[in-house]
């Protein structure tokens, strides 16, 4: 019987050459379980050369992907370098209307503002995190900051903290001033900043197949848009639901309706939105499935620092947060209060929390094993200055470079909450003058502690200055000791939302 399917023990078919037989090599036959092995190899090697062709295709793809902002228009005078492994990195959310954005959110408008900013502080154990909002129409004073045509603004005081990013007037807005802000409001040395546009979260949330959110009440096409004279569509019901593109989009920016229809109200929603998203990659696990087509999406629409520019260094930020517990995920917004129709930052309560993350303890009090420097302005047995609650401006009197940073550093780590740095009108002060309003002297006392032999002098502004002379320049850090680190309310961190938090909970305020 005739078999004339091929077997191990058959001839092999004839080749190219038309030469039956078992092929020879250096006279020798071929064994069949070596022509299998190799046969295998080859598959292998196919195997690999294509794996790598296509990580190499997905690296370039993403690589082109990626935008990044220029890295001239940071301050010249930045705090500290944040110590050990913790990490602070700041998220701005930009509602431009250009490009695909325009699609999504309406208007005509393509400057570049800030609708959201949070400031997320990673514990240097990597298991624990917190992300501080900061209210778009908080009053603080924006330092100099970098224009397109490569001039710079003077200081601004009193302005709405969303201004920073719109400087400039440009599509891709400002994040280096945004960043310059949050350093000099916060203490804090920003790592990172990462700026995420309209088009780009909207295809994030479908990336990840549609996030969960909650209302309390039905949500109609009016309570997006006020200006409808008509109640219009039923956009979302009440209770729990999955949203994704626009849908997830229009959730996140809906204030009307809700409360007290406060932006501040909408950040508790945003907040809430984050860790349900959170949550649900946690859920989808870290598997090419889930990640290529999320990093597709976020590198589209992200645009970074030149530190993160890359995808290797953003696959491998996202990695370190992989370990972070949700419950150890934490949510809240700077200590707030109505001033008129703008919102100004609650002293010295908010001192104590930018204090917590630069001390890198969690909002309970406790330390996560961060080691931290002893500081060179400490001298066991001295006093200590405290400056918690105190509000000062500094500026340099003189001709010598980074003398205001110096006073800076010596502030924040005595508590003062340094609004920002500048030169002063003239450099040819001879002596430190520390400048204060009505009602301030006493704050002003405890200020020239640091400065030994500062001349008080009132004005009649109802402010606190440091214009440092020569007298500082020429002269080494008094031997005082840090301040101790000043607790954290129990009714801030009272407020705080962690990612495992009841989703249909603490939506809004009124």
């Amino acid at each position: 019987m005739t078999d004339h399917h091929s077997t191990p023990d058959q001839p092999a078919p004839p080749g190219p050459g038309g030469r039956a037989g078992r092929r020879k090599s250096c006279g020798r036959t071929r064994r069949p379980g070596r022509s299998r092995k190799r046969l295998f190899l080859a598959i292998a090697a196919s195997a690999v050369v294509l794996a790598v062709a296509s990580v190499g295709a997905v690296y370039l793809r993403l690589n082109g992907n990626i935008d990044t902002f220029d890295g001239k228009g940071l301050s010249r005078q930045r705090p500290k370098d944040t110590p050990g492994d913790a990490q602070n990195i700041l998220l701005i959310g930009s509602d431009s209307r250009s490009g695909d954005n325009a699609k999504l959110g309406g208007g005509t408008d393509a400057v570049g503002r800030s609708d959201t900013t949070i400031l997320l502080h990673v514990y240097a154990d990597h298991r624990h995190a917190v992300g501080v909002s900061i209210p778009r129409d908080s009053l603080v004073d924006i330092p100099p900051c970098r224009l397109p045509d490569g001039s710079w603004t003077d200081r601004r005081q009193n302005t709405m903290f969303n201004a920073a990013f719109s400087l400039g007037s440009t599509a891709a807005g400002n994040p280096a001033c945004t960043q310059n802000t949050v350093e000099a409001l916060t203490g804090l040395r920003v790592d990172h900043t990462v700026v995420v546009n309209f088009a780009g979260f909207a295809t994030m949330t479908e990336a990840v197949g549609g996030v969960p959110v909650c209302l309390p009440k039905d949500i109609y096409q009016k309570d997006l848009s006020p200006s409808r004279l008509t109640q219009g569509e039923l956009l979302y019901h009440k209770g729990e639901q999955k949203v994704s593109g626009k849908a997830a989009l229009d959730y996140v920016r809906l204030r009307h309706g809700i409360g007290d229809g406060s932006d501040i109200g909408r950040t508790k929603r945003q907040q809430a939105f984050i860790s349900s998203l959170i949550t649900q990659v946690k859920k989808e696990g870290f598997s090419p499935t889930t990640l290529l087509p999320l990093a597709n999406a976020a590198t589209k629409s992200l645009t970074v620092d030149p530190g993160l520019g890359s995808p290797n260094k953003l696959l491998s930020f996202a990695m370190s947060l992989q370990n972070i517990d949700l419950a150890n995920i934490q949510f809240l917004t700077a200590p707030w209060r109505y001033d008129g129709a703008r919102v100004a930052l609650v002293h010295p309560d908010v001192d104590s929390l930018w204090a917590t993350l630069k001390d890198d303890r969690t909002l309970d009090g406790h330390t996560t094993g961060q080691k931290k420097k002893p500081s060179p302005t400490s001298t066991a047995g001295t006093p200590s200055v405290v400056g918690a609650g105190i509000t000062v401006a500094v500026y340099n009197g003189t001709t010598t470079d980074g003398l205001a940073g110096r006073a800076t550093t010596l502030l924040r780590d005595h508590h003062f909450t340094v609004t920002g740095t500048a030169t002063a009108r003239t450099q040819d002060h001879a002596t430190t003058v520390i400048q204060y309003g009505t009602g301030l002297k006493s704050q002003a006392q405890t200020l020239a502690k640091l400065f030994p032999g500062a001349e008080l002098q009132p004005v009649a502004d109802a402010r606190l200055n440091l214009v440092t002379g020569e007298d500082y320049a020429n002269t080494p850090t008094p031997s005082t000791s840090p301040a101790p680190p000043a607790p954290l309310p129990s009714d801030v961190s009272a407020q705080a939302r962690s990612a495992d938090h009841d989703l249909c909970s603490d939506l809004s305020y009124g």
